[in-house]
């Protein structure tokens, strides 16, 4: 009977060792497939960025008719296109089928020499002089949930031609630009002439009818051949391509043309000049199907224009390129009918097309850039149907220095939104990346040796009573919830360090002296074994007083030092740029929040050491300290490296504490007076107003990976050194 009855408590514990067996190996399976789904996960949402755009052509159909095409348009699904004919005649057409919609003519009292537009709004030259400003658009409706569109003609400055050249000469090129403070109208007259003319808008509160009134008027008179002009959105430079290879600019202003002018040599021929979105950057296309980048650059006497990079994949001539609408991404065409998509900041060559096999001369960007409408010289239309998400990201955009549009040089720069459509995009990874390497290495720098050394000293020399209080309250530190810490830093411990900079370097020099001043004065004591163990709780005094006398000594510091204001001094004498929230605030604030991690794990394996290696050092004549160095942390040091790997895990995913407790500027500068800002701040603060599968969205989601990828890999190689730790002093 006995036998039996412990028979049954043996199955029955049996049966609990297996199931706590199924269930700690089901909780760690659950473990792997949880971290591989994350990863998997994010891994998804990032790989679309880095496919390959595609285009096809969907449609082709010839124009019928006699008249040339001058100028296309595109709705913003690419469902219908207008098309300027060079007789007058403002043709509306579904683009899908070529099927004409509307057909409105103009009925100009001469022919179109000439054509241009600015968005929406084309300018009309004609062969007296004269132009004509038209705004072309699309009206949606949705009667019974159907979408329709309804084709617009409008004429926003009247129907009345207006008359820019008194010579009344053709205009043979023509350009318009658009700004608040007015119109600007330039072309190219029959009898090699720059007439440039800019008016004045005013608009009716009560018709809303916008007028336009001279300002002034100016011409240039020329012996070279211009192939192509253009004027900035400022109305303060014009370009022309001049035949011989130059770049000419010409100086504008409220009078017109004034005595300025710069020429810039170019290798080859220009064939096409055209203004990426916003007008910063000049797009030149040459004879041999190079496409360069130009902008002006500060230099140290003035602006320059200057070449930035050159886009170049076919062999002949450009005849046509047609900016997109929202980024800045561009199609190319050639005389052999090849079309070359191109994305400008990060220099890639998304794809290229060739079915028409002739001249293109004209093309037009949907909105949304999803379709592309091209016609070619014997007026057949080609409607194509572009896949091009995510054109900004390459691998120097995200890891190397880009050369953006405003700035000086290349740099890396993260800044992912602006209130301008015109917004040139920076995605560079590089100074979060760093930011989260510098608030971790200030973090680590102040919490490392505090708590280790914490935890040897409370491990091996502390009272036992006073160990009991003194580590569950270093360990409940660690519930403090971050966002506390960094309201704390941010609104109090910034401001005070600010303050009293002088006498938080101060205090670097007081405190070591002031301990070693302790320890000297506790050596002449009479019976020192009194306080064996208690010598922390003795210089809590110690501590508090040093920091109060650091403090009071700020002021006099910087008076005696630094002309009574560190901050300046530095900035002025030393080239030291100070942040009210930076790094040496995000050190102390994080490194308290990453104590109680390293403390915890370090002194538990300190104080597990077993005795009896302890007691063979001492009776071997080793002193206390000795003991501590060569015995305890050798053998404690797998697991004490593994506390410091997990603190460091700690600081590099913080995010409260970094977004409140920082400038959040993302800069590339170790200086500890500087702010940053980090990956994980950064996502905690833009995911929120992330457009959902937007380009900045899979960058969030891949500063995620990133980060993902970091900790696995930085904890593995980590695991790694405490196994070879561990194996190494087994034998103590």
């Amino acid at each position: 009977m006995k036998n039996q009855i412990l028979q049954q408590k043996y199955n029955q514990r049996a049966l609990k060792d297996r199931m706590a067996r199924y269930f700690v190996a089901v909780g760690g399976v659950s473990v792997i497939v949880a971290i591989l789904l994350i990863f998997f996960y994010l891994l998804q949402v990032v790989i679309p960025m880095f496919e390959s755009a595609e285009m096809s052509e969907e449609h082709s159909y010839r124009v019928t008719g006699e008249a040339r095409v001058m100028h296309l348009g595109l709705e913003e699904q690419g469902t219908m296109g207008v098309r300027f004919m060079d007789n007058g005649n403002v043709v509306f057409f579904k683009s899908g089928s070529g099927e004409i919609v509307k057909d409105v003519n103009l009925n100009l009292s001469a022919k179109i020499s000439s054509i241009s537009f600015n968005l929406d709004r084309v300018i009309l030259g004609l062969d007296n002089g004269y132009v004509k400003i038209v705004r072309y658009g699309f009206d949606l409706s949705y009667p019974n949930d159907i979408r329709t569109i309804t084709p617009v003609l409008e004429f926003p400055l009247g129907e009345e031609l207006i008359l820019l050249d008194e010579s009344k000469k053709a205009l043979i090129q023509i350009d318009i630009q658009i700004n608040e403070e007015g119109l600007g109208i330039v072309a190219r007259t029959l009898d090699n002439r720059l007439v440039y003319a800019r008016y004045q808008q005013e608009e009716s509160f009560i018709s809303e009818e916008v007028t336009i009134e001279l300002e002034s008027r100016s011409e240039r008179s020329f012996e070279e051949t211009i192939s192509s002009i253009v004027l900035t959105p400022a109305l303060d430079h014009l370009y022309a391509a001049i035949d011989g290879g130059v770049l000419r600019d010409y100086s504008l202003d409220e009078e017109g043309f004034n005595d300025n002018h710069t020429d810039y040599k170019i290798r080859k021929n220009i064939t096409e000049l055209k203004l990426l979105l916003g007008g910063t950057s000049l797009l030149i296309g040459l004879e041999n199907g190079e496409v360069q980048q130009w902008m002006s650059v500060r230099h140290e006497h003035g602006r320059v224009f200057t070449f930035i990079r050159n886009f170049h994949e076919t062999q002949y001539p450009v005849t046509e390129i047609a900016i997109e609408q929202q980024r800045k991404g561009f199609a190319v065409a050639d005389e052999k009918g090849e079309i070359t998509l191109y994305y400008a900041t990060s220099q890639r060559t998304l794809t290229s097309i060739n079915t028409a096999g002739k001249i293109i001369t004209h093309l037009a960007w949907s909105a949304r850039a999803q379709n592309l409408l091209a016609v070619d010289d014997q007026g057949k239309i080609y409607l194509y149907e572009v896949d091009n998400e995510y054109p900004e990201i390459s691998w120097d955009v995200l890891w190397g220095k880009i050369w953006y549009e405003g700035y000086d040089e290349s740099d890396y720069i993260w800044q992912s939104s602006a209130s301008t459509n015109e917004f040139e995009p920076k995605f560079s990874l590089m100074p979060l990346t760093f930011g989260t390497v510098k608030a971790a290495f200030y973090a680590m720098l102040f919490a490392v040796p505090v708590a280790i050394l914490g935890a040897m000293f409370t491990a091996q020399f502390m009272a036992p009573r006073m160990r009991q209080v003194v580590k569950p309250s270093i360990e409940i530190m660690e519930a403090l919830p971050t966002v506390i810490l960094g309201f704390l830093a941010g609104l109090w411990l910034a401001p005070y360090v600010e303050t009293h900079l002088a006498g938080i370097f101060t205090l670097l020099l007081i405190l070591p002296f002031g301990f070693i001043l302790s320890a000297w004065i506790f050596s002449l004591l009479p019976n020192k074994s009194i306080i064996d163990g208690w010598e922390a709780a003795l210089l809590i005094p110690v501590v508090l007083l040093l920091i109060w006398l650091s403090m009071m000594l700020s002021g006099p510091v910087e008076n005696l030092f630094f002309n009574g204001d560190m901050r300046t001094y530095m900035s002025d004498e030393w080239g030291f740029n100070y942040d009210q929230r930076n790094a040496l605030v995000v050190g102390l604030i994080m490194g308290f929040a990453v104590i109680p991690t390293i403390f915890s794990i370090a002194e538990d394996a300190i104080f597990s050491v077993p005795q009896h290696l302890i007691r063979g050092s001492l009776a071997l004549g080793a002193s206390r300290w000795q003991t501590m160095l060569s015995v305890v942390m050798p053998a404690a040091s797998p697991a004490i490296f593994s506390a410091v790997m997990m603190g460091f895990g700690r600081a590099v995913g913080e995010t409260m504490i970094v977004l409140m407790a920082t400038g959040n500027t993302p800069l590339m500068d170790m200086s500890i007076f500087q702010g940053m800002r980090t990956l994980a701040a950064n996502i905690a603060v833009e995911v929120p107003e992330a457009e959902v599968a937007s380009t900045h969205y899979r960058i969030l989601f891949l500063a995620a990976f990133i980060l993902f990828m970091f900790t696995f890999v930085f904890n593995t190689f980590a695991e790694m050194i405490r196994h070879r730790l561990r194996k190494k002093y087994s034998g103590l």
